[in-house]
């Protein structure tokens, strides 16, 4: 396959986060799209793109292979149907929209094109995963009852912090939850092969005001964090505890998925292992690619003893979405159906925390 031509739609952290892995990835960086004159050229330069472009229309006029969509919530929908209407594949970041409606429409629009598609939920990259996922999902094992976790963070804990995700329209109607909970939930999925078919949820502020761009205070609408009680296809049921101003915990996706045979927890902060819990004992699984056991993929590549971070899984999932580009079938690849289910998850979620009770998760 040649060299895949990407373009970069926004030029903030996930921005610089998609362009260094499309690059790993082995793709051409070039061009950056800005939000406004100039800055897509500042960060071409930042990045080693070859151009920087004012608008996705002259990234796509130029000729690209691939668009990454790495901009605010709300304008997800637009850059991606420009692509795909172009005939040209998307990596977008999660949330695919901030609708179940539009998550549908893009859905729709890239299956009716033949496009490859991908959102990138690359905590399912971390070989612990894949080799819980592997286990819990092996022929007679009996399946987890209990699946419980957190996603903690606390870049919002500072009551004079804020971004534009605080923003219900530039972020959409949740935050916490919409940003960092629908990860926990697509593992969660992924790792137990249960579907998740019923939510009640809990939001809430740490802080009731935060100031805008021009310093002002600003009544906060979004939640701060949640606690989401959840129950599967299988009988299963849990919970999720989610915030972004829990003070200390900087990136803190935790998960435990127990079952009658074995219990697995895993700590994002700490990928290397795998904690695996038997009615005798426990054990820690290191990471070891020549393990017999271990799951195939692209981290076999890593030797034991390298630690596989964040980046190189992020590398994984863009490496995936350009194999799946150009033709293959990937397991495990993260596509605009998944984001789409985790729009259908965040839908339920939010109509549980605004009327009260159980809400049902829709399947289809």
């Amino acid at each position: 396959m040649h060299r895949l031509r990407v373009a970069v739609v926004g030029t903030g952290f996930m921005g610089a986060v998609h362009a260094r892995s499309a690059v790993a990835a082995g793709g051409e960086l070039v061009g950056v799209v800005g939000s406004t004159p100039g800055k897509g050229q500042q960060a071409a330069a930042r990045w080693g793109a070859s151009h920087g472009f004012d608008s996705v229309q002259d990234a796509l006029r130029f000729g690209v292979d691939v668009v990454h969509v790495c901009t605010p919530n709300a304008t997800h929908a637009e850059f991606c149907r420009a692509a795909l209407n172009a005939g040209v594949p998307v990596v977008c970041e999660k949330p695919l929209a901030t609708d179940v409606t539009t998550a549908q429409e893009l859905t729709a629009l890239a299956a009716e094109r033949g496009l490859a598609t991908a959102v990138p939920f690359v905590y399912r990259y971390y070989a612990s995963v894949r080799e819980a996922r592997a286990r819990i999902t092996r022929p007679g094992h009996r399946p987890p009852w209990l699946i419980h976790g957190s996603y903690l963070q606390d870049w919002l804990a500072d009551a004079q912090a804020t971004n534009w995700r605080v923003d219900p329209a530039a972020g959409g109607a949740t935050r916490a939850f919409g940003d960092i909970g629908v990860h926990w939930c697509d593992l969660a999925e992924f790792v137990t092969g249960q579907r998740i078919t019923r939510v009640n949820a809990t939001f809430a502020r740490a802080v009731g005001a935060r100031p805008t761009a021009g310093g002002a205070p600003q009544t906060v609408e979004t939640e701060d964090g949640a606690v989401v009680m959840l129950e599967t296809d299988t009988g299963a049921v849990g919970s999720v505890v989610v915030s972004q101003a829990s003070a200390g915990y900087k990136n803190s996706l935790t998960f435990s998925f127990d079952g009658p045979d074995a219990s697995y927890g895993f700590r994002q902060e700490t990928p290397e292992s795998l904690w695996i819990g038997g009615r005798e004992g426990h054990q820690v699984l290191v990471r070891d690619p020549s393990r017999p056991s271990a799951p195939v993929g692209r981290s076999a590549t890593l030797p034991a003893g390298h630690p596989q971070g964040y980046y190189e899984c992020f590398a994984d999932f863009v490496a995936d979405a350009y194999a799946a580009i150009g033709g293959e079938r990937v397991a495990g690849l993260p596509t605009f159906t998944d984001g789409l289910r985790a729009a259908r998850i965040t839908q339920a979620v939010v109509e549980s925390a605004r009327d009260g009770g159980w809400v049902d998760v829709e399947a289809a």
